[in-house]
């Protein structure tokens, strides 16, 4: 049955606690001399003084209310220096192989030293450019001033200013007009390493008319008894009539802290896929927004996450309708075992004079231990008349009925669970359109279950 037509009441578990103390994390020990040279020197300055003027976020905070930053050890990390750290574990060859074809149009692997880059030649031959950050920097820096602020503000809170300061790695995909791309592009954040920070930024346009698929991974080793940190910006601008299926597949270990500011803008007419698979990590804290700034355009938002352990995943969503006759929808799914706790905000905004806007978003969660715990927080925010928007969140248990009636056909009850756990996410895997991506989130779900 489709979810958008089903007949339910939202059941959002509200807990009531005591706060805890307005207690802020340590300060990172990062300094002006760490600020990375090259064309983006003025907007690495702007977003320094942003990032010394910003306090870090407490559970005071709106937006972080449920994700204490309080147990980080932010004056411990270091910044990977090019060059060094060839003694670290390798990329592993799965995460290497195409996920959404037989084979690449283009493919970058950012690691601690430095990056690697291979772009089909006949796509470069097009005009296409697909890079690292670097390289961007001295090629290209007529291109990043159409890309870089765009759509992130550094000054939007102390993690988009961090990674917008320091970031040292990160891609620039650009398609010219009218070109409809089939080869999909693919890019690896490889972070393995023990207390470094790894600081990406990630900037893709496509421009009026064009197409293309674009895959992002990251990912690292579990680096027992120690701790790394993630940050990163993530900024897309999809043009007039343009489209784009954009994936990001996050694995970090589980000693990693990842914290990301992301936001899509598409234009007139234009549509994107937006689609999230999240397994990794110790505490994510991911800012997630879908700008609809032109009629007509269409924004789709798929995500996935399976916590277990003492996990924490923090996604807040935001559908921004700017434009009348725009469309979003959005469906979040997870499931928690063990100590974990996931938490979703999401909100659909509705501005004045964007009439006949279509908006959807749902959450559901699917609890297997008693310790785990799901927060579930839809909202709405429309300001003219003449739209459609809804919402919804469930939080439930594994139901004795499906699994029984497994068992009575001799599956043993591990494995019904297993198959409860994989149908629950089938609504999901159905708006993947990528075998390889689908089979990456079951590969999860089987060593999820263990």
């Amino acid at each position: 049955m489709d979810e958008k037509n089903m007949n339910e009441k939202p059941q959002v578990v509200v807990t009531s606690r005591s706060r805890r103390p307005d207690v802020a994390a340590k300060e990172f020990a990062f300094g002006q001399a760490d600020l990375p040279g090259g064309a983006l020197a003025e907007y690495r300055n702007r977003a320094f003084a942003a990032y010394t003027r910003t306090k870090m976020p407490t559970t005071t905070d709106e937006a972080w209310r449920r994700t204490d930053l309080r147990f980080l050890p932010a004056d411990g990390f270091t910044l990977p220096k090019e060059g060094a750290f060839h003694d670290l574990p390798p990329v592993p060859e799965d995460l290497l192989k195409p996920l959404t074809s037989d084979q690449h149009g283009g493919q970058i692997i950012l690691t601690p030293g430095g990056s690697s880059v291979d772009l089909d030649e006949k796509l470069a031959k097009k005009g296409i450019i697909f890079t690292d950050l670097k390289t961007a920097e001295r090629e290209h820096p007529e291109l990043l001033q159409k890309l870089v602020a765009k759509t992130v503000n550094p000054e939007e809170g102390k993690f988009a200013a961090l990674a917008g300061a320091f970031s040292q790695n990160g891609v620039v995909l650009y398609v010219p007009k009218g070109l409809q791309v089939e080869e999909p592009f693919h890019s690896v954040l490889w972070g393995p390493g023990e207390n470094l920070a790894h600081i990406s930024h990630i900037l893709v346009l496509i421009d009026e008319g064009a197409s293309a698929t674009f895959v992002h991974e990251s990912a690292s080793p579990s680096e027992s008894g120690s701790n790394s940190m993630h940050a990163g910006l993530v900024e897309i601008q999809v043009l007039q009539g343009a489209s784009l299926r954009f994936v990001e597949l996050q694995s970090w270990g589980k000693h990693v802290w990842n914290f990301s500011h992301e936001r899509v803008r598409v234009e007139r007419d234009a549509n994107l896929d937006w689609i999230f698979g999240a397994i990794g990590s110790r505490l994510t804290k991911n800012f997630s927004e879908l700008d609809l700034a032109g009629q007509g355009a269409v924004g789709r938002m798929s995500g996935f996450y399976f916590t277990d352990g003492n996990q924490h995943l923090d996604h807040d969503t935001q559908q921004n309708h700017l434009a009348p006759n725009t469309t979003s929808d959005l469906l979040f799914k997870g499931a928690l075992k063990g100590k974990s706790r996931s938490v979703w905000q999401g909100m659909i905004y509705v501005a004045p004079g964007a009439q006949k806007t279509d908006g959807y978003q749902a959450n559901r969660n699917l609890v297997l231990d008693d310790q785990a715990r799901a927060d579930s927080i839809p909202g709405l925010e429309i300001l003219p008349a003449d739209v459609r928007c809804t919402h919804g969140a469930t939080v439930g248990k594994l139901e004795e009925e499906p699994l029984f009636y497994l068992e009575s056909r001799g599956i043993p009850r591990k494995d019904a669970a297993r198959l409860v756990v994989e149908g629950f996410f089938d609504p999901i895997m159905q708006r993947i359109p990528f075998e390889g991506v689908r089979e990456r989130f079951q590969q999860a779900i089987l060593e999820k279950m263990g």
